[in-house]
């Protein structure tokens, strides 16, 4: 039989790229459904490994995307949030939790993909109701993914009938070793184990490949999902390379060793799952192997999960002596934000959020250094705060760029409203670091010329520092936790305005007694009017979480 290759190619591709597409609606719709809830999940993290493991296999099951999942994990390693052991039980529950995604697909309800589409379009576009749109988006990449996996397999069905192609995967019955190659190749082209394992069931339902093959197929794609997160460690520290590798080796060791109790697994498989594997329809295709071949991956990965939690410290150790040495300070540079985290706005919103906190603490820190600075005459608190004015110039770019990335995505109302809040405090937290540098800058400058200031100038000039740095911690620290639902003092601002005011008539008066030298004068004022600018960006802040609040 002559098989149409363009026709077979493009119903492959096509396929697949409704396929994916639809994978990532449902992702995408099944976050904005969940809104906050994920980042509550994600902050009841706590060091039990058991816990971590179930917190994994939620978020994994709820944003569809086990790379996702990892590379997050990995961001938190290196941001110094989690340690390796909380990691690689994230990163194992997160191998059960990308399972959903085969059992969803081995429902026969292909049947429905146009109902689905039809009603997702709908919803998605003639209710302005937000959470029945999300429904929606779901029902849309419900749709898609059973119309890309129906394309496929139909794509697929004349090689079944074609013999030399049909003996190319006989070796991998014969050969599961090859078959694992092939999975884990495949996979890492694709990047994406569920795409990897559509095209398997799509190649199992019509017999070009046996449950054996197939089964060999999975393993492999086990191993191939895990380039991601080791593509995400690059660049990172090594303790957040350590936890990519460790994805890396339970699941290469958990495939070695399954491969060997294959026949077994797949008897056990077998016997809980209804209709026999080998049962052919009236059509020619096998109805029941995918759901063989779903509960296959399923079983294998709680099997190894299973042995491998009680394990963690040996594979921690190990993946230590694999990558040896101490982690050195990853400043000037994102900890906590990956690109590919732009793919799941609502946990990226999170991690952004966390980057905004890292800057802010910098700025505040060279607030205070900025007081220590001058009152102590320290050189080397000069150049801290220089140090740190380039952190912070770095992160304010960085941070700004991965958010408005974010406003390319369909996102909901309030992740836009957190971005928006997000690059507005962004722009007052880099001020309010410039201005702590120009105070240094004029701290060296009374240092390097040995100037001094009288014992009430002194007095003045603690006052007016002192309640600035209390009115910028108190606002930053309420902005970073998101205290929205509390009225924030912003009675320091006037009192900075106040105190700005009145020392400077103070000034002109010590200098029109003499008291004082004009060069002296001239940075006293300097200094005030910095630190009141610095009230001003930071009531900005306080004037977002006023609006939040509303």
């Amino acid at each position: 039989m002559d098989i149409e290759w363009s026709k077979l190619c493009f119903a492959l591709v096509g396929g697949l790229g409704m396929f994916i597409y639809g994978m990532k609606l449902m992702s995408d719709g099944l976050q904005k459904s969940a809104g906050n809830s994920l980042k509550i999940i994600l902050e009841k993290l706590t060091s039990n490994r058991v816990i971590g493991m179930f917190v994994g296999l939620i978020v994994t099951s709820i944003i569809q995307s086990s790379s996702a999942t990892t590379v997050m994990v990995v961001g938190f390693v290196n941001a110094g949030l989690m340690n390796l052991m909380q990691a690689l039980s994230v990163v194992l529950g997160a191998n059960i939790g990308t399972t959903i995604t085969a059992q969803i697909i081995a429902f026969k309800v292909a049947k429905f993909a146009l109902p689905a589409i039809g009603a997702g379009v709908v919803m998605r576009l003639f209710i302005r109701d937000k959470k029945i749109q999300n429904v929606g988006e779901v029902l849309l990449g419900f749709g898609f993914l059973f119309l890309g996996m129906e394309t496929m397999t139909k794509g697929f069905a004349p090689l079944n009938h074609n013999e030399s192609f049909k003996q190319a995967f006989v070796m991998f019955s014969a050969n599961p070793f090859l078959a694992v190659f092939a999975g884990t190749a495949l996979t890492m082209i694709v990047q994406s184990s569920s795409a990897t394992l559509g095209i398997t069931i799509a190649l199992a339902t019509i017999g070009i490949i046996d449950f054996r093959a197939a089964s060999a197929l999975v393993l492999g794609e086990n191993i191939g999902t895990t380039i991601t997160a080791n593509l995400a460690a690059i660049g990172t520290n090594k303790t957040a390379r350590r936890a990519a590798l460790g994805h890396f080796l339970f699941n290469m060791i958990g495939v070695t060793y399954m491969i060997f109790f294959l026949p077994l697994l797949m008897q056990a498989v077998d016997a809980f799952t209804p209709g026999a594997a080998n049962m052919v329809a009236a059509d020619g295709t096998y109805p029941n192997l995918a759901r063989h071949i779903a509960n296959l991956h399923t079983l294998f990965n709680v099997i190894n999960t299973l042995i491998f939690l009680p394990l963690l410290p040996f594979l921690a150790r190990l993946c230590e002596k694999i990558i040896t040495g101490d982690d050195s300070p990853s400043s000037f540079k994102l900890m906590h934000l990956k690109d590919i985290l732009v793919e799941t706005p609502t946990l990226a919103v999170v991690q952004a959020g966390k980057e905004v906190k890292r800057m802010s603490d910098d700025a505040l820190t060279m607030l205070k250094l900025s007081k220590d600075a001058f009152f102590e005459r320290s050189l080397d608190k000069v150049n801290k705060i220089y140090e740190l004015e380039e952190n912070v110039d770095i992160l304010q770019k960085e941070i700004s760029s991965f958010l408005v990335k974010l406003f390319e995505k369909d996102i909901t109302e309030d992740t836009s409203k957190t971005i928006n809040r997000y690059l507005h405090a962004l722009h007052d937290i880099e001020k309010i670091g410039d201005y702590a540098e120009n105070i240094a800058r004029f701290s060296e400058r009374m240092i390097l010329e040995k100037m001094v200031f009288s014992e009430k100038a002194l007095s003045e000039m603690d006052d007016i520092f002192s309640v600035t740095v209390r009115f910028t911690e108190k606002v930053l620290n309420a902005f970073n936790r998101e205290e929205f639902n509390k009225t924030i003092d912003t009675q320091d601002e006037n009192l900075i305005d106040q105190l700005r005011r009145q020392f400077k008539n103070n000034h002109i008066n010590r200098l029109n007694l003499g008291e004082c030298t004009v060069d002296c004068g001239i940075l006293f004022v300097d200094i005030l009017n910095n630190l009141e600018k610095t009230g001003d960006n930071t009531f900005n802040i306080a004037q977002e979480i006023l609006a939040a609040s509303k």
